[in-house]
C-alpha cells in the first residue's frame, strides 16, 4: 500500500521549500510547524548524522478540513495529512505528502471519505503546481 503522494523537482532544496510553502498556501494550508530534521539530527547525534541530506518536515494544516475530520473522530488527529516532507534526493528535490486516503483505510470510517477526497484534491493541486511549467 502506498501512503504518500510524491513529486520530484529539478530545483535546489531551498527554492523547493519556498515553492512548497506557496503551493500549500494557495490551497488553503498554513504551515504551523517546521522541523529541520537534518539540523536536529546533527545537533543530537553529531557525527552519526553527518551524511543526512537536507530534510524538512512542514506541518501543514487546512483548518476547515481538520475540523471536519476531528468532528468525525477525535483520534483521527493521529492520521491527519499534515506533514509535508521536502528532502534532497540526489540532484533533485523530493516533495512528499501523506495520502489522505490513509485516514479512511486505517480507520475504516467512511464518514472521513469526503474529507480525504477534498484534502487529496487540494494536495494534488499543490503538488501539480510545483511541476507545472513556469508561465513566461
Amino acid at each position: 500500500m502506498r501512503y504518500d503522494r510524491t513529486v520530484r523537482l529539478d530545483t535546489d532544496f531551498a527554492t523547493a521549500v519556498g515553492r512548497v510553502r506557496e503551493a500549500l498556501a494557495a490551497q488553503g494550508f498554513g504551515i504551523l510547524t517546521e522541523i529541520d530534521v537534518t539540523a536536529t539530527l546533527k545537533a543530537k547525534l553529531g557525527r552519526a548524522a553527518e551524511d543526512m541530506e537536507d530534510y524538512v518536515i512542514l506541518g501543514a494544516c487546512n483548518p476547515p478540513l481538520a475540523h471536519r475530520a476531528l468532528d468525525t473522530d477525535r483520534t483521527v488527529g493521529l492520521l491527519l495529512p499534515c506533514n509535508v516532507v521536502v528532502r534532497a534526493d540526489g540532484d533533485r528535490t523530493a516533495v512528499q505528502a501523506l495520502d489522505p486516503d490513509t485516514m479512511v483505510t486505517l480507520t475504516g470510517l467512511e464518514a472521513l471519505r469526503p474529507v480525504a477526497e477534498e484534502a487529496g484534491r487540494r494536495l494534488d493541486a499543490a503538488l501539480a503546481s510545483l511541476t507545472a511549467p513556469d508561465p513566461a
